[in-house]
């Protein structure tokens, strides 16, 4: 079987982790740029100041799109490149070469699936306090309509977030991703409250001021769990894994996903987070929570998970010697398939697997090649699953590889590369791996060679 017949073949990529450019063209900074300046935070000191410079090669990389047949691909948008102190002035260069990417994915036959905000905030609104200030709801809000106005009668598919768990977890809680502070869990609940009513206005931004229908979603990270065994109560087990907050934490799939879907914070986390709950007030939840029309899923890996009669569920460990990425991640393939059926079954909105992908060791071999087959078998086990989970009846609407290309991989710098396009850092050049040329035969067979 094959995947549905409109089914996106497609990829991601995110602005500071490809763009360069990072103070060109009146560009302001983010966070990413004030992190990058601390000794020690990014490995060897790299920076995304230049990356793969695709502010200046978005022609080229684009072609190779066209080349690979991709029939989506999702971009994130640079907020302080478009509005330089995050809010007020709009830098006009800046939204250009958004208006110019979009034209040129047009012109290849590949839709844009805009996500508004993948972690590059505005240092100038960080010094106001970012996220742990209310009106940054407000500020998002702004910035989604200039970005509406813009391209709205082009784009169609829209995606408010990329991962909350990481930029507020990752950025305000463990520090080691932007802006690399490191505060209680109150001001965590606190700034999630605040991106949530951001994501929340954004909805509301995009529906009034849209020129063309949109499609309105957001890509949170996907906590997967996968039962042990196909047995009922393994399968409960897992299902209740994935949904439960067991502990103070901001790793979880509930906290987030929720208030945006059903206008309420889970009550297990209401009661474990009850000494540290936001300031919420009147009308939030229903700011919060706006009709959508997609869930967005980046699932890369999963836990297995075990019934157990004491607990409900016990998490199996890994056995020695078990397949792992270079991001030191197991390799789970089905985590495409109990993934996508478990959002599905709980939240009850098409699917679209916004990110997924492996970081493998990749170089250009004697031949001038670049030859990986990791990946190739990563991909081929995952899109297996994900046809079973469609076949099973879950309406899927797409799948992103992570990624378009080799990039900047946050705290890990250049290290790590998960792209279908080889980057050669030093001159710029592209290849296309062979892993580009073995997903334009899946996308010309919408996945029937599988």
């Amino acid at each position: 079987m094959s995947f549905p017949k409109n089914f996106v073949w497609g990829a991601s990529a995110a602005s500071y982790q490809i763009e360069g450019a990072a103070f060109e063209d009146g560009k302001g900074l983010s966070v990413w740029d004030m992190m990058c300046r601390w000794q020690g935070k990014i490995f060897q000191g790299q920076t995304g100041n230049t990356s793969c410079d695709h502010y200046h090669h978005y022609l080229e990389d684009v072609k190779l799109m066209g080349e690979i047949g991709l029939k989506g691909y999702r971009l994130s948008i640079s907020w302080p490149r478009v509005l330089p102190e995050g809010i007020g002035g709009v830098n006009h260069k800046g939204l250009a070469f958004y208006d110019q990417l979009v034209d040129a994915l047009l012109e290849n036959g590949i839709a844009p699936w805009v996500t508004l905000f993948h972690w590059d905030f505005p240092y100038a609104l960080f010094c106001r306090g970012g996220w742990l200030n209310r009106d940054s709801a407000d500020w998002f809000a702004e910035y989604t309509a200039v970005i509406v106005d813009k391209l709205s009668d082009r784009v169609a598919h829209w995606m408010t977030q990329n991962e909350p768990q990481c930029f507020i977890g990752l950025g305000h809680y463990d520090g080691c991703h932007a802006p690399g502070i490191q505060l209680d869990f109150p001001e965590i609940l606190q700034a999630t409250h605040h991106a949530l009513l951001a994501h929340g206005k954004a909805v509301q931004t995009i529906r009034a001021h849209a020129k063309t229908v949109p499609l309105i979603g957001a890509a949170p990270v996907g906590i997967v769990a996968i039962p042990v065994s196909d047995s009922t109560d393994d399968i409960g087990a897992a299902r209740q894994n994935m949904f439960s907050i067991t502990k103070k934490h901001y790793w979880n799939n509930t906290w987030y996903a929720d208030p945006m879907i059903f206008g309420n914070y889970p009550h297990d986390g209401l009661k474990l987070f009850e000494k540290d709950l936001p300031q919420i007030k009147a009308g939030d939840m229903e700011t919060i929570c706006q009709p959508l029309d997609f869930y967005g899923a980046n699932i890369y890996h999963a836990e297995t998970v075990q019934a157990d009669n004491k607990n409900g569920y016990q998490i199996i460990p890994q056995p020695d010697g078990y397949p792992i990425t270079t991001m030191d991640w197991p390799v789970t393939p089905e985590a495409l398939y109990w993934g996508p059926k478990f959002f599905y079954e709980r939240y009850q909105l098409p699917i679209a697997i916004t990110e997924n992908g492996v970081a493998n060791m990749d170089w250009i071999h004697l031949d001038g090649k670049v030859h990986d087959p990791q990946r190739i078998d990563f991909l081929t086990r995952y899109l297996r699953a994900l046809r079973r989970a469609v076949e099973y009846g879950v309406p899927v609407l797409g799948y992103f590889l992570w990624s378009i290309m080799d990039n900047f991989e946050w705290s890990h710098g250049y290290k790590r590369r998960f792209g279908l396009i080889y980057v050669d850092y030093q001159t710029k050049k592209r290849i296309l791996k062979d892993s580009a040329h073995w997903y334009r035969n899946v996308i010309v067979s919408n996945g029937g060679n599988l």
